[in-house]
């Protein structure tokens, strides 16, 4: 009961009971809190951008849920919006944690200090980091000013720990090229990265609506892609089938 009164009411943004693409090679349940510190314009969770979204299910009823579902479950994935941003989350992995539920979190990589924090305490098990562009256009990719050298010391962190980890990119047409993909690739695995993802573009559910009309590129070109930064680092495409 303790924990669910130190929960606010707007940190947890909804639940997914079982997802099995969430976490490669997992069963997992998948917590969403609302509010991003960014607005990517093809943002696939543009409804959890602000902390205005409430979720219909209390912290509470996802504690009772993820302890009925403990032991044939492997883990839980936290997401959003920006789960970093959220001050309530590290009391939220802690309660998962002694359930004895293994965390695995998703971050746009723009609060290192808070990423360093969880790995130093030994509270996540997984770290999924998006990159969102080029160094040299994430201002105008994220519409923020200011966060590429948070992103760059977030990346520093995860590789100078022993945290399992991916890192990964939404391949959108005139947001993102072929030639910023492979930069990205190079700057990974100079620097140690054991695998990158580049995942296929959504037009169906995003923040501008302008970004409706953007044709993902076609599958067979993403898998190329792909091939190309597998000679820095192994690299999949998502999908793409």
């Amino acid at each position: 009961m303790a924990v669910e009164l130190k929960i606010k009411p707007r940190s947890v943004a909804g639940l997914i009971p079982v997802s099995m693409v969430d976490w490669e090679g997992k069963l997992a349940a998948i917590i969403f809190l609302s509010g991003c510190n960014l607005r990517c314009a093809y943002c696939h969770n543009p409804e959890l951008i602000t902390k205005n979204h409430v979720a219909s299910i209390s912290w509470g009823k996802i504690v009772d849920q993820l302890s009925e579902k403990k032991g044939w479950i492997d883990g839980v994935v936290i997401t959003g919006g920006e789960p970093t941003i959220n001050e309530d989350l590290e009391m939220m992995i802690v309660a998962l944690r002694h359930l004895g539920l293994p965390v695995k979190l998703d971050t746009n990589g723009t609060r290192p200090e808070v990423v360093k924090e969880l790995i130093g305490k030994d509270l996540i098990e997984f770290l999924a980091v998006d990159i969102k562009a080029a160094f040299a256009g994430y201002d105008a990719v994220t519409r923020v000013k200011g966060q590429t050298d948070k992103v760059k010391k977030t990346i520093e962190y995860v590789l100078s720990s022993d945290i399992d980890h991916e890192f990964r990119t939404t391949v959108v047409p005139g947001f993102i090229d072929a030639k910023d993909v492979l930069e990205i690739a190079a700057y990974l695995a100079a620097r140690g990265a054991k695998r990158y993802f580049l995942q296929q573009f959504n037009p169906k559910i995003v923040l501008e609506p302008s970004v409706e009309k953007i044709k993902p590129f076609p599958p067979a070109y993403l898998a190329e892609l792909a091939a190309q930064c597998d000679k820095y680092l192994p690299t999949k495409a998502r999908g793409v089938s």
